[in-house]
């Protein structure tokens, strides 16, 4: 079931970027979620109606959880269900960087066992199952063998290097970097690209949970900023961040944080 999964992820995937691309660099409609909860557009809206259909017509029993839909409790009682991002990286998408990503995957019994990131500005697809390799463009890809944090890149915004978070009072001696989609950091971890990537806000399950399992098939430890694995389908789709490395880095990450 997770390779007849990846392959019905993958055409979705596919289809969702070229509905993204007709808006893209196009000033589509767009407006601020309630709360403070970020910003939303047309193009969100539209790829999210594309995947809940689609998707739903071929998996009818299969629950639904997504950031551009009202959450409904049935998907807690679902054996397995979509946990889709329909645009990951809306900010980047709207000032017309190409860095976004639809992220979609499958979740059973709290893991993840199909996943597909696409970037169709890039047309760049990773994918994964349970049992496979991490895949970029149909090719393998493994995290990068880095052991030690001196020399390291790392994925982070820049309030998670605050001293606060720090043990000594004061990050690891990390290279910094930022990507607007926490779906195409885990990747790019993956890819070996880049070493490490770190989130230590509370992260909604549809922002991880494809990145989560290509990262883990391509060779990197993940898990939640505490150090423990994610379950995904919570009743509250909250993680408590997010660390990804090899798992010499990651243990040096995660020994040196609060």
């Amino acid at each position: 079931m997770p390779a007849r999964d990846l392959a019905l992820l993958t055409e979705a995937a596919q289809a969702a970027g070229e509905i993204a691309l007709r808006y893209w660099r196009k000033r589509p409609e767009t407006w601020d979620k309630p709360g403070g909860a970020g910003p939303v557009t047309e193009a969100d809206l539209a790829v999210n109606a594309m995947l809940h259909a689609e998707l739903g017509a071929s998996r009818p029993d299969y629950g639904w959880l997504s950031e551009e839909t009202p959450d409904d409790p049935a998907r807690l009682g679902r054996g397995r269900n979509f946990i889709v991002d329909p645009i990951d990286g809306t900010r980047a998408f709207i000032e017309g960087d190409a860095s976004f990503a639809h992220s979609l995957a499958v979740a059973e019994a709290g893991r993840i066992t199909a996943a597909v990131v696409y970037l169709p500005a890039r047309k760049a697809l990773y994918a994964a199952t349970e049992t496979g390799a991490a895949t970029l463009n149909g090719q393998p890809i493994h995290a990068s063998g880095r052991t030690e944090p001196a020399g390291a890149t790392l994925l982070t915004s820049k309030p998670n290097l605050a001293p606060e978070h720090w043990r000594e009072g004061r990050p690891l001696p990390f290279r910094r970097e930022f990507r607007a989609s926490l779906a195409w950091r885990l990747c790019l971890v993956a890819e070996g690209r880049f070493d490490a990537m770190l989130s230590l806000r509370p992260t909604w399950e549809w922002d991880v949970a494809a990145g989560d399992l290509i990262a883990r098939r391509a060779g990197a430890h993940v898990s939640d900023g505490t150090g423990d694995a994610i379950r995904y389908n919570a009743p509250e789709p909250l993680a408590r961040g997010i660390i990804a490395a090899p798992e010499p880095l990651w243990r040096a990450i995660r020994s040196a944080l609060r």
